[in-house]
């Protein structure tokens, strides 16, 4: 599965990161200068959740930002027990 939000779309995204040095003029300094741009990703917040999707429980990838607005629907919790044999209660 790709690192994307099921219900919003989300993905990893690229960009850049730019060092500077210097000392801004309105400081007093003489300005600041690029000395590097290297590429970056940003990342999503994606999670494995559990969620009922067409009547059934399924496990999805969706953004924390789709499970605030409260657009997954979580399946409800199972309190299954195994029965009691007769052997063991004697």
């Amino acid at each position: 599965m790709p690192r994307e939000c099921y219900f919003t779309g989300k993905k990893t995204t690229a960009g850049r990161t730019i060092s500077r040095r210097g000392k801004a003029k309105y400081l007093g300094g003489v300005g600041i200068k690029t000395t590097g741009i290297e590429k970056r990703t940003f990342k999503p917040n994606i999670q494995t959740v559990r969620a009922v999707i067409d009547g059934k429980p399924v496990r999805i990838k969706v953004s924390a930002k789709a499970i605030r607005m409260g657009l997954v629907e979580k399946p409800l919790k199972r309190n299954w027990k195994p029965q009691p044999t007769e052997a063991a209660s004697e």
